[in-house]
């Protein structure tokens, strides 16, 4: 699994730099065009989830005494798994869903529909599954029946944002605003200053100078975290491709790949000063982790669910808004209670995602006949908007 993950690793990556390399001026433009600042703030919280909020003070002290983790500093690690390279993948999805599927509708074609979106099901409550399973140790004390009450109870706030596109923006936009609060809250709270701030971040140049390490896993839990990039980069590609606004490949490659990495580099060394220093974390400041993290998964979900519900037909206008919420609601439900039960990982789900992608590539090469004379090269204009 490790080889085929490496493997797929870096075709993924220089494809990436291929197509911004190749077609640096192509315009990209979805079906439902939003001003920048939407469209970055679907990205960044659709992305996300409770992971990114309350992972890296546990990260920190894992990489402090593991020997995999020897060749650089526990904040580098942390931004490695979660910001950086990894961004790549939804830049080449976002770029393939713009470009590429409008011409050939691969993701029209049946086998590749279900499987793709069986994926998309799954992912999503499987994000509500870790929520669930985390959730103790994010709220010390909670009650097994107040845990299930919470994930019951975003679950259902997801999908009737997803009914939405109107509240699935504003929540995005409040949720990003949100963390920039938190991470000013908690940088303010810990008293380092702004030197001391701006000396730890001088730190995640250790990135750049071990770019390459990576690129292919770690070990197993570096694995896990590129698994679960893999298992979300088409999905996301998917829907944030509908908001691209006309911009060009090489503005689309920094709105995904750079500005995203920013927030995530400032949070992580907010977080680093506390871990480095011994600095207790206040209550306050826990609840108010706690709040962006909840924020983040119901971002996630209704993304996942708005993504998956129109892909089948599934939709408010088809179904009706109650009976909407109620289906895929229960539907979700179901699948998190279902998972307690099941040895399901995210690496499994991330080598389907895989096959997915070997599938494109072979069905791109044998169709590339069909993109000839009408290239990303040679577009002038973006792409007329798809209904």
């Amino acid at each position: 699994m490790m080889t085929l993950l490496s493997i797929a690793m870096v075709v993924a990556l220089l494809s990436a730099a291929f197509v911004l390399l190749r077609w640096p001026t192509y315009q990209c433009l979805g079906d439902t065009p939003l001003p920048t600042l939407s469209f970055l703030a679907i990205l960044f919280t659709s992305g996300l989830d409770v992971g990114l909020i309350m992972f890296p003070l546990i990260d920190f002290q894992t990489y402090t005494t593991e020997t995999d983790y020897d060749f650089t500093s526990p904040l580098v690690i942390e931004f490695g798994f979660w910001g950086g390279l990894v961004w790549g993948f939804y830049f080449l999805t976002t770029l393939y869903f713009c470009a590429i599927e409008p011409r050939l509708k691969l993701f029209e074609l049946t086998p590749i529909r279900w499987v793709h979106n069986l994926v998309v099901i799954a992912t999503c409550a499987f994000t509500a599954y870790l929520f669930l399973a985390y959730l103790p140790s994010y709220i010390e004390g909670i009650s097994p029946v107040a845990t299930y009450l919470l994930v019951g109870t975003v679950i259902v706030l997801a999908v009737v944002s997803s009914t939405r596109l109107t509240v699935l923006r504003v929540l995005s936009l409040s949720s990003t605003g949100l963390f920039f609060v938190l991470i000013a809250a908690a940088w303010l709270a810990s008293g380092v200053g702004i030197s001391g701030l701006l000396g730890t971040m001088s730190g995640l140049n250790g990135y750049l100078a071990n770019l390459d390490r990576f690129v292919l896993p770690i070990n197993d839990y570096h694995g896990f975290y590129l698994s679960w990039w893999f298992a979300w980069s088409i999905m996301i590609g998917q829907f944030v491709a509908r908001f691209v606004n006309g911009m060009a490949a090489w503005k689309l490659f920094i709105a995904i790949l750079i500005v995203p990495s920013i927030p995530i580099a400032l949070w992580f060394s907010v977080l680093y000063g506390y871990f480095a220093g011994g600095i207790p974390v206040s209550d306050s400041i826990t609840l108010l982790m706690i709040v962006v993290g909840v924020l983040f998964v119901i971002n996630s979900l209704d993304s996942l669910t708005r993504l998956y519900s129109q892909n089948l037909g599934l939709t408010v206008e088809a179904l009706g808004r109650p009976r909407y919420v109620v289906t895929h609601a229960g539907l979700l439900g179901s699948l998190v209670v279902l998972y307690q039960f099941t040895p399901l990982k995210i690496e499994w789900i991330g080598m389907i995602v895989i096959g997915l992608y070997v599938a494109i590539y072979g069905l791109v090469f044998t169709r590339r006949n069909d993109l000839m004379g009408d290239a990303p090269a040679t577009a002038k204009t973006p792409n007329t908007p798809r209904t």
